[in-house]
């Protein structure tokens, strides 16, 4: 088949876009958080700071005229904006560590648990904070959900073989009910894996895969579609791109 511009075009941009989506989107990530915090914490604490700057410096110069008083008022204001601005952001960052400790704390996580009973009580705010929470605790916390090992379990009916992580050993009582021995194991769901299924099988039931929680969570991120380099089958993987080729391009 000859290659025309337009199919060299729409290849070679696919492939461009394809190796700077993850650069781009990362430094869009990036810099929409530093914004955010700019702008719902470092605009505001500029704000103070600056009333507080006017207020010292009138007192300091014992200025009582109204219309002087503006004139300085506005002239702070508007050095603090053209050149302040970042004092604002640093203070906000500081502010978001203090915070952090303060949570850490046992008084602070008591008062943390408290507020967040009471959010998760609201009409609306029940619908979406629980599931943002979910994310970001996934994220940016340190308490992650500990996995063992990668395995793959029939799941959810036999002949259905779907990726797993072993977070423990089963409960007690089933354990003690069940002949061998129990494992509780997560199922991700595609494409998010901070959601899932959490289930209990028997040991004899699973097939361990010798690959890495970042691999797993990789494979189910993208739906199967970027397998772990030790599990490729290299027919099979031809085949695929011989087939994505022609549905693309």
């Amino acid at each position: 088949m000859k290659k025309t511009f337009t199919s060299d075009f729409r290849r070679f941009f696919v492939r461009g876009l394809a190796a700077v989506m993850p650069t781009v989107l990362t430094v869009a990530i990036i810099v929409w958080v530093f914004t955010l915090i700019q702008n719902y914490c470092g605009a505001y604490i500029n704000k103070a700071a600056a009333y507080l700057a006017t207020y010292f410096w009138l007192k300091f110069e014992n200025i009582t005229n109204v219309d002087k008083a503006s004139e300085v008022r506005m002239m702070i204001f508007v050095y603090w904006n053209k050149y302040l601005f970042w004092v604002g952001f640093l203070l906000a960052i500081m502010g978001i560590y203090v915070f952090g400790r303060f949570i850490a704390s046992i008084f602070g996580r008591v008062i943390w648990r408290v507020i967040e009973r009471t959010l998760i009580q609201l009409p609306i705010i029940k619908l979406i904070y629980p599931s943002i929470k979910q994310v970001t605790d996934f994220m940016l916390t340190r308490r992650k959900m500990e996995f063992s090992n990668v395995v793959a379990v029939e799941y959810p009916r036999k002949g259905v073989w779907s990726l797993g992580l072993v977070t423990n050993t089963g409960m007690k009582t089933l354990h003690e009910s069940l002949p061998g021995e129990q494992l509780t194991i997560f199922i991700p769901s595609s494409p998010t894996p901070v959601t899932g299924y959490t289930i209990t099988v028997c040991r004899d039931e699973i097939i361990e895969l010798p690959i890495s929680i970042d691999e797993a969570l990789r494979f189910t991120m993208s739906g199967g579609v970027i397998q772990p380099p030790s599990q490729q089958i290299k027919t099979t993987q031809s085949v695929i791109e011989k087939e994505t080729q022609a549905l693309v391009f």
